[in-house]
C-alpha cells in the first residue's frame, strides 16, 4: 500500500509518500516540500502536489491531508479556508481520502459538517512519532514560522489547547520559527555599543538572517523569501540585520552585527523556553523530543535552556524526514484508519 500524507501550511506544504508492506510496517518513505504562500497563490495548491507527487500520483491508494493554511488572510475565516483546501484536494483525485482532525482522521463528508475539527490539527499527526520514541515527553515541532510545544502522556497527547487560540494562551503553541519570524516581533531594544537601542518596527529582518548572520544555516537553507527581495547571502543578511536599527553596513561593523543577531536568537530561545516551562509544569514532565526544521537550532537550544532531557526524533525517522514530521505522522494516521475500517467492516 502507498499512502500520501500532506501538511498544507500557510507558507509551505510538505509531503510524505510512505510504502506499507501487507502487514503495516513500513517498506519506504519519501519526502517533500515546496514553498507555496497561500496567502496570494492558494489557487496553485493543486499543482503544487501534482508536482510533489510526480510519479506517485498515479500510484497512491490513499491520501491524508492535514493543515494550518485556513489561517492565512486570503480567507476571511478559518471555516472558509478549510473547505477551500477540502474541495482543492478532493478535486486531485478520487482515491481514498482523510483529514487529520483533533480525534483522528475524518472522512471528506465530516469534514464538511465540522470543519473547525480540522483547523490547524497537524500537530496530531506529529505527537504519535514523538510517542514512539518516548511515552512520556514534550514534543516540540520548531518549522520555519511556529512552535508546537504538545505533552505526552502515556503515549497519548495530552494538550489543554485544542485550537490555535487556545494554544496559544497555554503555551502549546509559539507562533516563532527557524525563518520567517519577523525579527521586530523578538525585541523591543538591543544593546549596541555599550547602550540600549530600541529597533525599528518594520519587516527589515527576519530569523533566517539571524542564523545566516551567525552561520548556523547556509545560503541554500534560507527557503523562503528575503524581506527586502534580495539575495541570502551574509553580507545581505547583515544588510537586512543592520536596518533593524535604522543602520547599514557603512555605520555598523561586522561584530556589531553579529551582536545584534546573537541577542536576538538569544531572545527567541528564552520566549520558546518560557513555554516550554510552563508545558513541562503543568504536566510534570521533564523529558522533550525535537523535531521538524529547527529542531536543534531552536527547539534542543530552548530545552538545554531549562536543563531538560532532549531526545531527537531523528532516532526514529532522518534529518530530511523530521522537517516533514507532520506529513509523514499524517500518512501512518491514515494507514491506521484504513486497516481499522476495513477490519471493521469484515466484522
Amino acid at each position: 500500500m502507498k499512502i500520501a500524507g500532506l501538511d498544507i501550511g500557510g507558507a509551505t506544504t510538505d509531503l510524505a509518500v510512505v510504502e506499507f508492506s501487507d502487514s503495516g510496517d513500513i517498506k519506504n518513505i519519501r519526502v517533500d516540500y515546496e514553498y507555496l504562500p497561500m496567502w496570494m497563490e492558494k489557487e496553485n495548491l493543486g499543482n503544487v502536489i501534482k508536482n510533489m507527487l510526480g510519479s506517485d500520483f498515479n500510484d497512491l491508494d490513499a491520501l491524508g491531508v492535514s493543515m494550518t493554511a485556513e489561517l492565512v488572510d486570503a480567507y476571511a475565516t478559518k471555516r472558509e479556508g478549510v473547505l477551500d483546501i477540502v474541495q482543492k484536494t478532493r478535486e486531485l483525485s478520487d482515491i481514498e481520502m482523510g483529514f487529520v482532525g483533533q480525534s483522528g482522521i475524518l472522512e471528506p463528508k465530516e469534514v464538511l459538517g465540522k470543519p473547525l475539527e480540522v483547523a490547524a490539527a497537524n500537530w496530531i499527526a506529529t505527537a504519535p512519532l514523538a510517542a514512539m520514541i518516548s511515552p512520556d515527553c514534550i514534543l516540540v515541532d520548531t518549522g520555519s514560522t511556529t512552535t508546537d510545544i504538545i505533552p505526552i502522556k502515556d503515549g497519548q497527547e495530552c494538550a489543554r489547547g485544542r485550537s490555535d487560540l487556545e494554544r496559544l494562551a497555554t503555551g502549546e503553541l509559539v507562533y516563532t520559527g527557524l525563518l520567517r519570524t519577523n525579527v521586530a516581533t523578538l525585541v523591543d531594544r538591543v544593546p549596541l555599543q555599550d547602550i540600549w537601542v530600541r529597533v525599528a518596527s518594520e519587516l527589515f529582518a527576519i530569523t533566517a538572517d539571524v542564523q545566516v548572520v551567525l552561520k548556523n544555516i547556509g545560503e541554500k537553507e534560507y527557503s523562503c523569501p528575503t524581506p527586502d527581495g534580495s539575495g541570502e547571502s551574509r553580507t545581505e543578511c547583515m544588510q537586512r540585520m543592520a536596518r533593524l536599527v535604522c543602520s547599514d553596513l557603512d555605520v555598523l561593523t561586522e561584530e556589531e552585527v553579529e551582536e545584534l543577531a546573537s541577542y536576538v536568537y538569544q531572545k527567541q530561545l528564552e520566549r520558546v523556553a518560557e513555554a516550554l516551562l510552563e508545558v513541562a509544569e503543568n504536566n510534570d514532565l521533564d523529558e522533550v523530543v525535537v523535531t521538524g526544521l529547527g529542531m536543534n537550532l531552536v527547539g534542543r537550544e530552548a530545552a538545554n535552556l531549562l536543563g531538560l532531557k532532549v531526545t531527537s526524533m531523528d532516532e526514529l525517522l532522518t534529518i530530511e524526514e523530521c522537517v516533514a514530521a507532520p506529513a509523514v505522522g499524517t500518512a501512518l494516521l491514515m494507514e491506521e484508519f484504513l486497516r481499522s475500517k476495513l477490519f471493521n467492516e469484515n466484522i
